[in-house]
């Protein structure tokens, strides 16, 4: 078996941790950053207007909203935390880290589906509390949704390799969690 094939999941055609997966997530989490970080401004009065093309103030009124305030931080500003969260956990480690670092693809996975869901719920919260619509709010959406299918692949085949390994009489499901080399190793005996 060659270098590249074990970087291959057991029964999948493709490695989900490849660099070729990961860097478009990692460019979307970032314009998605460079969007919630302008909108969180605007929430924090640091910036007096927020650009919108389409909905006459319908920017405004989402981001001046009781349910964007909800928490002691604006919502844009969770948002934007929540993408550089998804861009850092995107670059750390080397193409086999769904099973050399299941620990990181388990925080990126959670990182990234989370926040699509909930730019789902606040895409939905536009117009049926307020009759309004926020562009770059659906922009940012829409980038949170883009990225969930493939960082999903690459959490299903790090919780795969961590059924192997408790199925596996010899290792530690524990240690298998956070890449300890010894125990990953005593899986292909």
């Amino acid at each position: 078996m060659t270098e590249a094939s074990s970087y291959i999941p057991p029964g999948w055609e493709y490695n989900p941790a490849a660099w070729s997966q990961r860097i478009p997530i990692v460019l979307l989490a970032l314009v998605g950053f460079a969007i919630a970080t302008y909108l969180s401004l605007y929430q924090l009065d640091v910036i007096d207007q927020v650009w919108e093309p389409f909905f006459g103030d319908g920017s405004e009124t989402i981001l001046n909203s009781k349910i964007s305030h909800i928490l002691p931080v604006p919502d844009a500003a969770l948002g934007a935390f929540g993408y550089l969260v998804d861009a850092v956990t995107g670059v750390i480690g080397r193409t086999n880290r769904w099973k050399r670092m299941p620990w990181i693809v388990i925080i990126f996975g959670l990182a990234v589906g989370p926040l699509g869901f909930v730019s789902l719920m606040l895409v939905v919260f536009q117009p049926v509390l307020f009759s309004a619509w926020c562009t770059l709010c659906l922009g940012s959406a829409v980038i949170s949704v883009l990225m969930i299918g493939p960082a999903m692949d690459e959490m299903l085949a790090s919780l795969q390799f961590l059924k192997r390994a408790k199925d596996h009489e010899k290792v530690s499901t524990w240690k298998v969690f956070w890449g300890i080399d010894s125990e990953i190793d005593k899986m292909n005996e």
